[in-house]
């Protein structure tokens, strides 16, 4: 039978659920369990991939084109779990179910209410991860307790310990422990009204995961263990990590919580845990061999959530090449006025972020021109490589108001455009994975290994296909494509030392041990430059 483990969280918001849930499944994936990952989150709206990066952090997108919320990109880089729109709820698209249900008849007329009829809805959209060749499903619940909005997702967790048996559930609870510097002491009273909010509301956490600046002593361990009743043990110490967020797993098995996991939830499939691939992941962290500086260049670099996945893929690229990198954030209107471009001139390697909004694409523009000249290592994705297009053909090309339709529709060149027929599976955006077909003996066919690959979009424009022949004279090819030949997937000047512009975001498929290709060849490249350039 299929366990359950439900996280939730206390005190205040921000303490990590996410990268602790993905910690979890990443810890018991490597004691040979198999594990499903999903969230629910509280907010109201029915479509994720209209949230701003700025209030809330990029928009992930999975295979199957399902937008939801970046804790899900932690899932995927920790674990080997399968994620689909299953894998991510909010209260909107529960409550929009309902809905549907109620107008189509479905619940004969009857009052329909929080109680039963969202907690059972919430409840099928957890029941729908277990399978036969499911271990353990974590969920976790967006939100802090106390909040008005997740009290029906904590509801139904309630009732579901009814349902399949209180041996078959886990909950965890995250909560701080705050240092007062005044007091010079550490603090467990959060920590104890966040618990009572928990029990008032029926549910008993069996584990209280304390998110702390300092370590907590064994007497105040025993303190919050009488206060909470739970026992010594299952108070785990999670301090904070200055260094990175990979170490977060070994604090975990430190504190012993796999294994309080594997005996509480009676997982006898448990084999031993095996860490030795994440232990050669931190050596590298802990010893690169070199030192690089990478620009991102995009419209949120204020935000650092809203460039999360890239961030961390970059990342991903350093610990394979030994690499430490320093990333500099630069706000892509901030080139259009002068500022920060002698900054731009002096990195190892560009990277021009998609995004949408005409603020950025100038600025955006001016990066690609500024790595182009330069010589310097360029990476762009989605609507950063449109504008690396769109300056190609401007500077290049002498088309001087080539543009977008995104931005201008009344340009005499629409070198980027909507394509002539946007049907993608009844859907005027290019939304999940596609395939795509890579020309051998290109630098990104050397990169993959392959000549097939399958990438994930979101965007609604194209690279208009009457000026292929034109970029390719001057010097900008298209070495990938759609299976037809129809869309052009990815652009190269392989007069330049490397500069790639692709139309997906190849940062959602990275993983800390399994780095994306194209980072990985994009970095190497930002190191090779360091090496010449001292």
């Amino acid at each position: 039978m299929t366990k359950h483990i439900f996280v939730t969280g206390g005190v205040v918001s921000s303490l990590g659920k996410g990268l602790t849930s993905a910690s979890i499944g990443m810890l018991l994936e490597h004691r040979g369990l198999s594990v499903r990952m999903q969230k629910l989150d509280p907010y109201i709206n029915t479509d994720p991939g209209k949230l701003s990066p700025a209030q809330h952090g990029e928009v992930y997108v999975l295979d199957d084109g399902s937008t939801c919320d970046l804790d899900l990109g932690h899932y995927e880089r920790f674990t080997n779990s399968p994620l689909t729109k299953d894998s991510s709820w909010t209260s909107g698209q529960i409550y929009q179910r309902v809905f549907e249900k109620e107008r189509r008849g479905e619940y004969n007329g009857a009052t329909v209410q929080v109680i039963p009829h969202i907690t059972n809805e919430t409840k099928k959209c957890i029941e729908n991860l277990e399978g036969n060749d499911v271990d353990v499903v974590i969920t976790e619940i967006g939100g802090t307790v106390g909040d008005i909005e997740s009290l029906p997702f904590l509801e139904a967790i309630r009732q579901f310990s009814l349902d399949v048996g209180k041996e078959n559930c886990l909950y965890i609870h995250l909560t701080l422990v705050p240092y007062l510097k005044a007091a010079k002491e550490l603090k467990t009273k959060p920590t104890q009204h966040s618990v009572g909010q928990m029990r008032q509301i029926g549910i008993q956490p069996d584990i209280l995961i304390c998110r702390t600046e300092r370590p907590i002593p064994e007497d105040e361990k025993r303190k919050i263990a009488l206060f909470c009743n739970v026992p010594t043990n299952a108070v785990i110490e999670e301090r904070d990590k200055d260094f990175s967020i990979y170490e977060v797993p070994m604090s975990l098995v430190e504190n012993g919580l796999d294994q309080l996991i594997v005996d509480r939830l009676g997982l006898k499939k448990a084999g031993p845990l095996d860490l030795a691939k994440w232990h050669e992941l931190m050596d590298s962290l802990r010893h690169p061999e070199h030192d690089v500086t990478i620009a991102v260049v995009g419209e949120f670099t204020d935000y650092r959530d809203a460039y999360k996945s890239v961030y961390e893929a970059l990342d991903h690229a350093g610990i394979a090449n030994k690499a430490q990198i320093r990333i500099v954030r630069i706000a892509a209107d901030s080139l259009e006025n002068g500022e920060n471009r002698l900054q731009l001139m002096k990195v190892d390697g560009i990277y021009i972020a998609g995004g949408p909004g005409e603020r950025a694409y100038d600025g955006k523009i001016m990066a690609a021109q500024i790595a182009r000249e330069n010589n310097i290592p360029c990476f762009a994705s989605c609507t950063g490589m449109q504008c690396a297009v769109l300056e190609f053909a401007r500077n290049v090309c002498g088309l001087a108001d080539a543009d977008s339709t995104a931005i201008n529709k009344e340009t005499s060149n629409p070198i980027i455009c909507l394509p002539e027929k946007p049907d993608f599976n009844g859907k005027t955006m290019r939304l999940g994975s596609y395939p795509a077909v890579l020309q051998s003996g290109s630098l990104v066919a050397t990169c993959y290994g392959t000549t097939t690959i399958a990438e994930r979009h979101r965007h609604r424009y194209e690279l208009n296909n009457e000026y292929r022949g034109l970029l390719a004279e001057h010097g900008m090819v298209v070495t990938g494509n759609s299976p037809d030949g129809c869309l052009a997937e990815i652009i190269e000047i392989p007069s330049h030392p490397w500069f790639v512009g692709v139309q997906f975001q190849p940062e959602f498929k990275s993983q800390p041990i399994n780095p994306h290709p194209l980072f990985l060849g994009f970095t190497n490249a930002a190191i090779a430059r360091r090496k010449r350039t001292g």
